[in-house]
């Protein structure tokens, strides 16, 4: 089952989705960091690298599924939370566009919890109601990504519609009652990790395991502000895109509490306190080693990372859309012909430079 991928990142939406069954078989990225870290994780994958306002959907090919994040920074509870304002923001109208031309079977966005602000209430309504005008029945719940078996807590904003012909009634996945935590991911890596090069440049091959180092420097005021250690026995932080607000290893002691918004590391333990690696932070994010992220320079990295969609829930997410398809396939709204006239990818033979 063949699907399209927008605003794909270093692809934790792709792994979760093709470890489910499904396929990607072309792929739109812009940023020049994250190209080699897609390119040589999914070789078998067109990666499109212009901007997708500037891609025609003609240059795209058919797929019964189109999945994506359009860039969350304007949305941002912890940004300037401009939303639809901002340029990035406008990116979810080339979604819904693409969308638009292609009429895949299914769709799925992603984004952040701050779409929820009542400040953004107008331009959320004015999403949904594109994604319901362009024929499609819309799902859409807010998720912890720590009910899906990721270790750490994450909330985000997830749009799954179905093609209004199909008559789907899509039921989001229902959360694991075992949960994982810190010590189940990254507690076999608490001892061979590599502070980064001067200015935070990376080792590369001198990794023990691949992209397990963390960035050094210091550590701002609002960063400070608050406790960001988490226990071995608990779920970590969100991972975040910047490596300089990462949470700190679970083998330090939490924060000493000063006064409000002011905490202080605990005395005479300062060596204890670093930076998740990048590797510890992909494990979280719950990325296979096998899943390798390339960089000159660490805050690359940490970014790939954080940005991702965690392939653990993005596999329980799959797992659901594919179950509906195969009972609207079972039923007869969709035979064969309707998967078999969305396969072809022989528009994807080359990378679009």
């Amino acid at each position: 089952m063949n699907i399209l991928s927008l605003f794909s990142g270093a692809g934790g939406l792709d792994l979760g989705f093709e470890k489910a069954g499904f396929k990607t078989i072309w792929a739109n990225e812009y940023d020049n960091e994250i190209w080699e870290t897609f390119e040589k994780n999914f070789p078998k994958t067109t990666l499109d690298r212009r901007s997708i306002a500037n891609v025609p959907s003609i240059d795209i090919p058919e797929a019964i599924g189109l999945i994506g994040g359009p860039p969350c920074q304007s949305w941002s509870e912890a940004g300037k939370s401009r939303g639809i304002e901002d340029h990035r923001g406008q990116l979810f109208f080339e979604f819904i566009r693409v969308l638009r031309d292609k009429k895949p079977l299914f769709f799925l966005a992603e984004n952040v919890s701050g779409m929820l602000a009542g400040r953004h209430s107008e331009a959320l309504d004015n999403i949904k109601n594109h994604f319901i005008d362009s024929g499609y029945d819309l799902s859409f719940k807010l998720l912890n990504a720590h009910d899906y078996q990721v270790p750490q807590d994450r909330k985000r904003l997830f749009f799954v519609g179905f093609r209004k012909d199909l008559n789907i009634s899509f039921e989001f996945p229902k959360e694991f009652p075992k949960k994982r935590f810190l010590k189940d991911v990254i507690w076999d890596l608490k001892d061979n990790v590599l502070a980064a090069k001067e200015k935070n440049y990376t080792n590369g091959e001198n990794c023990a395991i691949d992209n397990h180092e963390y960035m050094i420097g210091g550590f701002s005021t609002m960063y400070m502000s608050r406790n960001r250690v988490r226990n071995w026995d608990e779920p970590s932080f969100t991972i975040q895109a910047g490596g300089r607000h990462a949470p700190l290893h679970p083998s330090a002691p939490k924060m000493e509490f000063v006064e409000p918004n002011i905490r202080i590391f605990v005395p005479a333990h300062e060596h204890l306190y670093r930076r998740l690696s990048i590797r510890e932070c992909a494990r979280i994010q719950t990325f296979p080693d096998n899943h390798k992220f390339y960089y000159d320079n660490l805050t690359a990295g940490y970014k790939m990372v954080g940005n991702a969609v965690p392939p653990n829930l993005a596999y329980r997410l799959a797992k659901k859309i594919q179950e509906s398809l195969l009972i609207a396939l079972s039923s007869g709204a969709i035979n064969t012909d309707n998967l078999n006239s969305h396969t072809n990818n022989s528009q994807c033979e080359r990378s679009v430079s």
